[in-house]
């Protein structure tokens, strides 16, 4: 490297640091690094970096050949220690003769200059003799062609590091191909083409005389600048590699000219080997925002900054993993190369303790992944939480709670369907921690868990929960949720089921429905009288109702049959819950009939007119395989009695939107959608009321819900005489407009 401007250095293949591939992301013997969580040892001394490393080796071989010296010289005492520091001295100044261009060798002449075989003239050297015999027989030099080199290449990277122009060899290097591509990018005339550019970039640096396995000196030079200026300077030098980087790397897979490489390179070697990568977690995150820019640009991103580099860095496991969260945004699609995700799983997958707390973090960044719209970062988070779950379940619900947040609230839900075992020991032991919030954690997860309970250990843990948040005075909000488990509980339903009753009847919201519906079978006359009161008092919650669908024993479904009528009647604002109600027995299949038809026959005819709409709304599905023939009926059986406007109109549109958007888009379903509205419109025209809203309710849908309009135009100019009885002129032409046919015309 000709006064340190034309580059290179011995190469550091052979010293522990692969620069020629991937970025080595092996750690080097010696190196130190951050350590990790439980990794600190406490009262020892930390190991030395590699640069005391190599200073020590250093020191004791200049010793080593000055001790030689002094024996073929005859000196001894002060004269030794003095003559290594000559020794020193002349080894610095052989690494300074190396930076030539070549090879990194040491020529035949130069050698003999440095280390002279027989004595020297005048003063130089003290006038000892034997210098090249001693550096030989030490090992520090080895024959190499015509010339020679130092013995050890990383122990040459280092000192030829330490005198090299570390500027110059930047702008040689990277900084000169970059400034002739922007050169010719701003060139005169006509803008060239990109392969005109990465020509003239090339024929710009084709003759760098610096090979490529040389980047030793460079990467030492620049860890020298780190070391003796402090990070901020080389965070700089790193940041301009980067962007040179950015402006040199090329579209597509094209191979990387020389300043390119060296500029990944340098990057990636420095960043690997810096005993503390914090302070450059700037250039790091700039480095993680370029790769998301190149992906989407089409560019390809280097290889020697794949997921092993941002596994390999020294970091703190904080900040690699906030790294990892803007990286996997950009990830390519499963089996199209390396994914940062993959590498966050391997990592998680060797540490599924330390690892989940990191993860959490995600659950706040609800960024789509490129490569998957459908999932975001968040999402990503969730389901890698999830699929490693079995290496350390109990830390992970620790962690999940820990978090607070929704995603992870889902997760903990996901786990209590999954893994109820974990999620049972989890409450138990949140059950008797002193923080309120881990208590209520206690509760709602205990709920969700106990219909889910596999073995009589898993039972015990909840009962023993309950009874401990139930011991508490201070946790009076939580012992309705207490008392709902020991009433799911058999052993201990006995006991509690009173004291849940009387909370439940006075309206507790922490004590759900369906934990008394599990007592219903033992207790009928009591719970069914906690329903009653708790669903007769005003402004009460008819959630509860859905609930007692699930009841399907027919002695039993009829009381609960009978109680429904009851409140509908007495509280017309809960009809929403009594049509959900009958909605979930209908899917129980043509066996609920006996049971549903007074109640539903009753509500028809004599209902209030809330109900029948609402139920009306449940007819009109066309439901599943268990429910349709029955909905059918039911719908028969409305429209043979109905007379209201409001409750018709309501029908009208609930069979629209329904049936026309599911894509039930076969000849028989749209003539039976077809045959329902025209039977609702024969029954709304026979007042002048009923007439406008069928009309208004035919153009209001064709407007808003997609097909409709094109649906009823093709019955108008199908049967048009049947229809021109429910459809006024003015209405058919509105319709016929919205459906985009003007060659359909309907008779007035």
């Amino acid at each position: 490297m000709g006064g340190g401007a034309s580059g290179g250095a011995g190469a550091s293949a052979g010293a522990g640091a692969d620069v020629c591939g991937g970025g080595g992301g092996a750690e080097e013997p010696g190196r130190t690094r951050v350590r990790g969580r439980g990794e600190e040892r406490p009262g020892r001394a930390s190991a030395p970096d590699r640069d005391e490393v190599l200073g020590a080796y250093l020191d004791l071989m200049c010793l080593r050949i000055a001790v030689r010296l002094a024996a073929a010289n005859g000196m001894r005492g002060t004269a030794v220690r003095r003559l290594a520091a000559q020794v020193s001295g002349q080894v610095h100044e052989a690494a300074r003769r190396c930076l030539g261009p070549g090879q990194g060798e040491l020529g035949r002449a130069a050698f003999e200059a440095v280390f002279p075989w027989g004595p020297v003239p005048g003063e130089r050297l003290g006038g000892t003799v034997g210098w090249a015999s001693a550096v030989l027989t030490e090992g520090l030099l080895v024959p190499a062609g015509e010339g020679y080199r130092f013995a050890h290449e990383e122990l040459a990277d280092w000192i030829q590091g330490a005198h090299l122009d570390l500027d110059a060899a930047l702008h040689a290097l990277v900084h000169r191909g970059w400034i002739a591509q922007d050169e010719a990018r701003r060139g005169w005339g006509t803008m060239p083409s990109e392969a005109r550019v990465r020509r003239q970039a090339r024929r710009a640096t084709r003759n760098l005389p610096v090979p490529r396995h040389r980047i030793g000196p460079v990467v030492h030079a620049l860890l020298l600048l780190g070391r003796q200026q402090g990070p901020t300077e080389l965070a700089g030098r790193l940041e301009e590699l980067l962007d040179a980087l950015d402006a040199l790397l090329p579209p597509g897979r094209t191979a990387p000219d020389d300043p390119t490489w060296w500029a990944t390179h340098l990057l990636a070697d420095v960043l690997l080997r810096v005993p503390d990568a914090s302070p450059y977690t700037r250039v790091l995150r700039f480095l993680a925002e370029r790769i998301g820019a190149w992906r989407t640009q089409g560019r390809c991103v280097p290889e020697e900054f794949g997921p092993g580099f941002w596994e390999s860095l020294p970091l703190p496991e904080p900040e690699r993993f906030d790294l990892l969260r803007r990286l996997v945004v950009a990830d390519p699609a499963t089996g199209e190369g390396p994914r940062y995700l993959d590498a966050v799983s391997r990592l998680l997958a060797a540490d599924p303790t330390g690892v989940p707390p990191h993860l959490t973090r995600w659950f706040h960044d609800n960024t789509p992944l490129v490569a998957t719209p459908d999932a975001t970062v968040a999402t990503a988070a969730q389901a890698l939480l999830h699929t490693h779950r079995s290496g350390a379940l109990d830390d992970l619900t620790e962690t999940l709670v820990d978090s607070a947040h929704r995603r992870a609230d889902e997760l903990l839900a996901v786990l209590a369907e999954e893994e109820p075992s974990a999620v049972c020991r989890a409450v138990d032991r949140w059950a008797h921690d002193e923080r309120p919030a881990r208590r209520v954690a206690a509760l709602a997860y205990a709920l969700r868990s106990a219909p889910h309970t596999r073995t009589d250990a898993d039972r015990e843990l909840l009962r023993h929960a309950a009874l401990t948040l139930l011991a508490r005075p201070a946790d009076l909000t939580l012992h309705g949720g207490a008392l709902a488990l020991l009433v799911r509980d058999p052993g201990t339903r006995a006991r509690y089921l009173p004291r849940a009753l009387e909370r439940f009847a006075a309206g507790d919201p922490q004590l759900p429905a369906g934990a008394l519906v599990a007592a219903l079978p033992s207790h009928p006359d009591p719970v069914l009288d906690a329903f009653r009161t708790r669903l007769r008092a005003p402004g009460a919650d008819g959630g509860a109702l859905r609930t007692l669908a699930e009841i399907t024993t027919p002695a039993l479904a009829r009381r609960v049959s009978g109680l429904v009528r009851e409140i509908v009647e007495l509280r017309p604002e809960t009809a929403g819950h009594a049509a959900a109600y009958v909605e979930r027995r209908l899917e129980h299949g043509p066996g609920t009939r006996a049971v549903l038809f007074p109640l539903i026959s009753g509500l028809i005819v004599d209902g209030p007119v809330q109900v029948r709409a609402a139920l009306a709304t449940v007819f009109a599905e066309p439901g599943t395989a268990a429910s349709g023939p029955l909905r059918r009926e039911f719908l028969d059986l409305l429209m043979a009695t109905e007379r209201d406007p409001s409750v018709l109109d309501t029908l009208l549109r609930a069979v629209a939107a329904s049936r026309v958007p599911t894509g039930r888009g076969t000849e028989a379903h749209a003539a039976d959608t077809g045959e329902l509205v025209h039977r609702v419109g024969r029954l709304l025209v026979r007042t002048p009321e009923g007439a406008t809203r069928f009309d208004w309710a035919l153009v209001d849908l064709a407007r808003h819900l997609p097909g409709f309009a094109e649906l009823v135009a093709g019955w108008l100019s199908g049967t048009p005489r049947e229809w021109a009885a429910v459809v006024g002129p003015s209405t058919r032409r509105m319709i016929e407009n919205l459906a985009g046919e003007p060659g359909v015309r309907v008779p007035a």
